[in-house]
């Protein structure tokens, strides 16, 4: 068994530094980076395939995709490229899948690959609609947070996401549990008014921390929801981070008020010019800070933005998903354990950043009592919540699930002003109702087998109808 260990462990570090070489010279390498991976390294038939099409969109100097690629390897430090080519292609992707496999056998319960936790909910701004302005404002203290990411990595969830508050509040502490978790993949949630050039030069040399930074579209809009200057800093923040050679995306929350603004080309080619790789879509949940129902999306302006997505897939050197939208790349609703769970600062376990409700605190219980508490079974039960995939979210989609499945489990309001889950989701049923009648239209004329994936990407400029 021994030498069975030692023999892995050499076939890794080989693999690992075989992908580190083909890196070096990316725009030559970048086809047999992407063959290699998926014939040597990818042991599901489903990251085997993705190498195939990545090979194929690779392969034309022309499709958007392959600019992407040259446009990471580019601007990413030797530092960051390798540590994500290593902790990312193959800790997270191709290792964690049979570690998690073993701790579902060893503890019987189902093991998801995302952990997200919030270092803080202390913020230096104050949002319109912040889902998390209701939580008390402490800290999750570091020896419980370093508990938690080695019971984590124990169970093989390798890719953490954090949030808050603004985890950027306690810098020291976000470096020092990235260097200490140095395999893991760390994905920071945060605002961006707190990155300055040195804490930028920080994170590149740690190499496993990656950005999503908060904007909601172009100036005006942004400093109208987080405060006259924010957008300036935002786009400080992204310079920093790019000239440091540091991974980082956008995230975006699209209300009733900005919808058009952030599906704009303006828009999302200044993210691009920006050096931003990935961009992630929120709609605007009516939970936390003051719910405003009339803050929220129309039906119609989700089913824009839904379009909107599928011709960025197919023009733009920039790899974009909207959690909502795109139910139907993951078949429905991930939260509840399924794929991903949040921890929020006071350590309470809720199912999903959004749904303020937990049966246990993880600071008297394990991860894995956690992931077995009766919130997250009937979660899991439920899922997908509903056949048409448009339509995955509990709380906006199909607040009466989530309504019964809060009652039946008793689960307790996790916010401070204690709302109950009936207060958030009977409000909801109208607006259900009438984005699943632009949600069924939807299904219908896009979601065949092969609509469904849509990231077959295409000539930069191309008819978006061709």
């Amino acid at each position: 068994m021994a030498f069975e260990s030692v023999k892995a462990a050499l076939g890794e570090v080989v693999l690992k530094e075989g992908l580190r070489y083909l890196a070096r010279d990316p725009e030559k390498n970048m086809v047999k980076l992407a063959k290699w991976w998926g014939e040597k390294i990818a042991r599901s038939e489903l990251h085997k395939n993705y190498a195939k099409s990545v090979v194929e969109f690779l392969s034309d100097e022309n499709n958007n995709w392959r600019q992407l690629a040259v446009r990471a390897f580019g601007q990413l430090s030797p530092k960051v490229r390798d540590t994500l080519i290593s902790n990312f292609f193959i800790d997270a992707l191709v290792l964690s899948p049979e570690e998690i496999r073993k701790a579902q056998e060893k503890y019987g319960v189902h093991v998801p690959p995302v952990m997200l936790f919030d270092l803080t909910e202390r913020c230096n701004l104050r949002c319109k609609g912040c889902w998390a302005a209701e939580f008390p404002r402490e800290d999750l203290d570091f020896a419980t947070l370093d508990r938690i990411l080695t019971e984590a990595e124990g169970l093989g969830m390798r890719f953490l996401v954090v949030s808050g508050g603004e985890p950027t509040v306690r810098k020291n502490d976000l470096l020092d549990l990235a260097k200490k978790h140095s395999k893991d993949i760390f994905h920071v949630y945060t605002n961006g008014t707190l990155i300055d050039k040195e804490f930028a030069r920080k994170v590149a040399e740690v190499g496993n921390i990656a950005f999503a930074i908060s904007i909601d579209g172009l100036e005006e809009n942004t400093n109208l929801r987080r405060g006259k200057g924010v957008f300036r800093k935002v786009m400080e923040a992204m310079d920093n981070l790019r000239e440091a050679g540091a991974a980082f995306g956008f995230s975006a929350t699209y209300t009733r008020q900005n919808t058009e603004e952030i599906a704009s080309d303006a828009f999302i080619d200044l993210m691009i010019e920006k050096g931003c790789l990935w961009g992630w879509l929120f709609t605007y949940i009516p939970t936390g800070g003051e719910p405003d129902l009339q803050y929220m999306a129309t039906p119609e302006q989700r089913g824009f933005m839904y379009q909107t997505l599928q011709r960025w897939r197919r023009e733009k050197p920039i790899f974009v998903i909207d959690f909502w939208n795109d139910g139907n790349l993951v078949g429905g609703c991930i939260a509840g354990g399924r794929s991903y769970f949040h921890i929020n600062a006071a350590g309470d376990v809720e199912p999903c950043a959004f749904v303020h409700y937990a049966n246990v605190n993880i600071k008297n219980t394990t991860l894995v009592e956690a992931l077995k508490s009766p919130l997250f079974m009937a979660y899991q039960a439920n899922q997908p919540f509903n056949l048409n995939h448009l339509r995955p979210c509990p709380i906006i989609d199909n607040p009466q699930k989530l309504e019964k499945i809060v009652n039946e489990t008793g689960a307790y309001p996790t916010q401070r002003n204690g709302i109950s889950v009936s207060q958030l989701c009977q409000p909801l049923y109208g607006y259900a109702q009438e984005w699943g009648a632009v949600a069924d239209q939807l299904w219908e004329e896009t979601a065949s087998a092969q609509e469904a994936v849509s990231f077959k990407g295409g000539r930069s400029g191309s008819n978006p109808d061709a």
